[in-house]
């Protein structure tokens, strides 16, 4: 039997592709989903996890340690979107978003990780976002949550090096999913700061069909897994080189011009 891979998230978008990519490659693959029931991926198992419920996570993770001998591999990617300011989002859907795309990521890691440690030679992906880094206009919410796993990935990259455990965070710059379309974009129109917001949500909007598909960030995620020294960062998409580039380069304000004159805000 191939290595064991729990990937979160795994009904659609990136979470999907790479489960279907790493079962084609012969991972026993456990996909995650809040109704597993729905799901059917080839070669894929589901079970049920809520990142929000820890009982859900505890559940989901025992479940699948008592399916194979050892857990070799987790890919921490599930998450959500919110577009607004600052000032106007909800403190409330604030919370929820960071309690998935954080805490729910928290969760997950602190339920598997005795059990990568265990296996030993293992690894996680945790699956992060330029954002993270170059911070959207009327996105600051999901950028900030993607800035923790950042911080987040890079601190237990160094707590688990003396283990053996290896982690490495992707992030992805515009990708084509669903992920898209889920996000809560709220009513733009109504919002105080009227034309630019319109102007920021247009241009997302107009880049996300010609963002290339989630099969290039699955097999960025397969070789971060299954690379002898795999590295700490991969960034993935159009923009993987362009926003690292600038922001190691360039003074902040000229950074922050640079993203004010893409999103026209």
């Amino acid at each position: 039997m191939g290595p064991s891979v729990l990937v979160t998230g795994a009904s659609s978008g990136i979470g999907a592709a790479t489960a279907i990519r790493l079962a084609s490659r012969g991972f026993q693959v456990f996909g995650t989903s809040r109704s597993p029931e729905r799901q059917h991926l080839p070669g894929v198992r589901f079970v049920a996890l809520d990142g929000r419920d820890p009982e859900s996570v505890a559940k989901a993770v025992a479940l699948v340690r008592a399916s194979v001998p050892r857990l070799d591999a987790l890919v921490c990617n599930a998450g959500v979107g919110i577009f607004g300011s600052v000032e106007e989002v909800p403190l409330e859907a604030v919370r929820d978003l960071f309690e998935t795309n954080f805490f729910g990521t928290l969760r997950v890691l602190r339920a598997a990780l005795p059990h990568l440690r265990e296996a030993g030679r293992s690894r996680v992906v945790i699956v992060g976002s330029l954002a993270g880094r170059a911070p959207i206009p009327f996105q600051a919410h999901y950028s900030a949550s993607k800035a923790a796993l950042d911080a987040l990935a890079l601190a237990l990259h160094n707590e688990l090096y003396a283990d053996g455990v290896r982690v490495s965070l992707v992030e992805p710059g515009d990708i084509r999913t669903e992920f898209n379309d889920r996000t809560g974009w709220g009513e733009p129109a109504r919002s105080v700061y009227g034309e630019r917001i319109l102007r920021a949500e247009q241009v997302i909007r107009e880049s996300l069909p010609r963002a290339p598909g989630p099969e290039l960030v699955a097999r960025t995620i397969e070789r971060a897994l299954t690379a002898r020294r795999p590295r700490v960062r991969y960034t993935v998409g159009p923009d993987s080189l362009l926003v690292p580039l600038a922001r190691r380069l360039l003074p902040d304000r000229w950074s922050l011009r640079m993203v004010r004159s893409h999103f026209r805000v």
